[in-house]
């Protein structure tokens, strides 16, 4: 273990950590709304930084990079092609939910149909982030941490124990971040981690190139471009790891469902002062995705040529960070994976007992006719957060059983919840008459029709098709449960906005140069471009 590279890594971390105790230390975290939504007062900066790095976490970092590396570029289409689908959540989704000054996503749903839909939903979005999304950022934060300072080589203990204390270090530290600190801790955290990442994102690939080229980064380039060009290739094929049609059918549902409905993702445009605010904040974390490839994917195409024969691929980005950058290059990307993993699990962890306090147990509370304090609700959603850790914790090692490499598994297994959620929302909000049993019957029919396919029936298709086939399928059952049995009365909503609704006046000229910017990049890593 490199003394300079942990000197480097405590500092930085120490560094983030110590703003965010400075620019948290007055807030009341003693009321729900002080807790879960930094009282509705985040500027679009801190929005913006929260929304981008709260979904960059290791999982990306490693997952990604293994994906260039066994693969090819295809993979960047998942963060290039949210960009379209966090604009049409910024033009279309976020008035609607502001509008309504909702605390959650499954609110809206029940104002939309009913409490029954609301409940089903928030147990839906629980045992998400209970078996996959808080396991899986362990999991990745641990994989990566261990390859950039090889812990288990330093303490010489095998892999597997490893990994089962560095989830416990990591999971425990993050659930303390997020007890003391509430949302707004986790979102000045995240900002200015952002702004770290934008920095490694050009130092990183720059030391891997000066490497490979034996001291120059021009001949590093030369060498890059000169071979394995099907590397370059972002345009996936049938058998790549995003098939390019993909993009236009399950990953664009995928995508509008993350941003649009996801709690822990959704939670952070909502603690905004405004509208305005929020939609700027959501064109920052696009200009994010944009410049996300240089971290999340380049690394992993320079390692082709570096190891051609690596074993553990799951290993790419730290083992290229750790060879290539001096110790306080290694400490500083050591820093922001560790950061990547704390800030999205703190975010999981904040909204999970966000979904659990105000939608299951204050509700509870209020059907036995028992009134509940704000002190009282705080210390709940703490120990709920304690508990949600535990179990965090206990599941992610097993992730190392997964045979269809990180990445692959953490976007399999998220389509049982994700889609479902999403086909019922949009589809409520287009069909002013549909029923809450549609809903309820939509759900459920998503969500076993969608295992089966995964567990028990080899259908032959992508995952993301088969979850495009079902939206549609979904949607249609729903259509003739609507017919049958109609709404009575057309669906009106309520407006009782607690934050300024004038939107952002310059976002469409915005729109335009992140759009254009997206796909620029798809031609250049493609065959019209260095993929030639």
């Amino acid at each position: 273990m490199n003394v300079g590279a942990l000197l480097s890594f405590l500092l930085i971390t120490g560094l983030v950590a110590l703003i965010s105790w400075y620019k948290t230390r007055r807030e009341n975290l003693q009321t729900s709304s002080g807790l879960f939504f930094a009282n509705r007062n985040l500027g679009f900066l801190v929005v913006g930084g929260a929304l981008f790095f709260t979904n960059i976490s290791a999982v990306q970092f490693i997952g990604e990079n293994e994906l260039v590396y066994t693969n090819n570029m295809s993979v960047m289409a998942w963060g290039l092609s949210s960009v379209l689908a966090m604009l049409l959540v910024s033009e279309f989704i976020m008035p609607v939910y502001l509008r309504s000054g909702i605390s959650t996503t499954p609110d809206f749903l029940e104002e939309r149909y009913d409490t029954g839909t609301k409940r089903f939903v928030s147990v839906i979005f629980l045992i998400s982030y209970i078996v996959n999304l808080l396991p899986s950022v362990l999991y990745s934060g641990a994989i990566s941490f261990n390859g950039l300072f090889r812990v288990s080589e330093t303490l010489h203990i095998d892999y597997w124990l490893t990994i089962w204390i560095l989830v416990w270090g990591i999971g425990l530290i993050g659930c303390l971040y997020t007890v003391l600190g509430g949302l707004k801790a986790v979102a000045i955290s995240d900002t200015v981690l952002g702004i770290g990442m934008f920095a490694g994102g050009i130092l990183l690939p720059y030391a891997a190139l000066k490497y490979l080229g034996n001291g120059s980064a021009a001949t590093g380039i030369e060498l890059l471009l000169a071979s394995k060009r099907e590397h370059f290739n972002a345009i996936g094929g049938p058998q790549d790891a995003v098939p390019f049609p993909t993009i236009f059918t399950g990953m664009f549902l995928v995508n509008l469902y993350y941003w649009g409905t996801e709690q822990y993702i959704v939670q952070q445009a909502l603690a905004s002062r405004s509208l305005a605010e929020s939609q700027k904040g959501i064109a920052v974390a696009c200009a994010g995705k944009i410049i996300s490839p240089l971290l999340l994917n380049i690394p992993g195409l320079i390692a082709v040529l570096l190891y051609p024969h690596l074993t553990n691929t799951a290993e790419v980005f730290p083992k290229i960070v750790s060879d290539v950058s001096p110790p306080v290059l290694t400490g500083f990307i050591a820093a922001i994976t560790f950061g990547a993993a704390l800030t999205t699990f703190n975010a999981g962890l904040n909204s999970a007992s966000t979904l659990f306090v105000l939608n299951l147990y204050k509700p509870y509370k209020a059907w036995r006719t028992e009134t509940v304090s704000e002190r009282q609700l705080v210390r709940v959603s703490r120990r709920f957060e304690l508990l949600v850790c535990l179990l965090a914790m206990l599941i992610a090692p097993f992730i190392v059983f997964a045979q269809q490499g990180l990445y692959t598994y953490i976007q399999t297994v998220s389509g049982l919840f994700s889609v479902p959620i999403f086909t019922i929302l949009v589809v409520g909000l287009l069909h002013k008459r549909m029923p809450a049993i549609a809903a309820k019957i939509g759900l459920t029919f998503f969500i076993i029709t969608y295992a089966s396919s995964q567990l028990l029936i080899d259908t032959g298709l992508h995952f993301l098709h088969v979850l495009a086939i079902l939206f549609v399928l979904t949607v249609i059952l729903m259509l003739v449960t609507g017919a049958i049995f109609p709404r009575k009365e057309p669906f009106i909503q309520k407006w009782n906005n607690v934050v300024d609704l004038q939107p952002w006046k310059r976002r469409h000229w915005y729109t335009a140069l992140l759009l254009l910017a997206m796909v620029a990049l798809f031609v250049i890593f493609s065959p019209w471009g260095l993929a030639a």
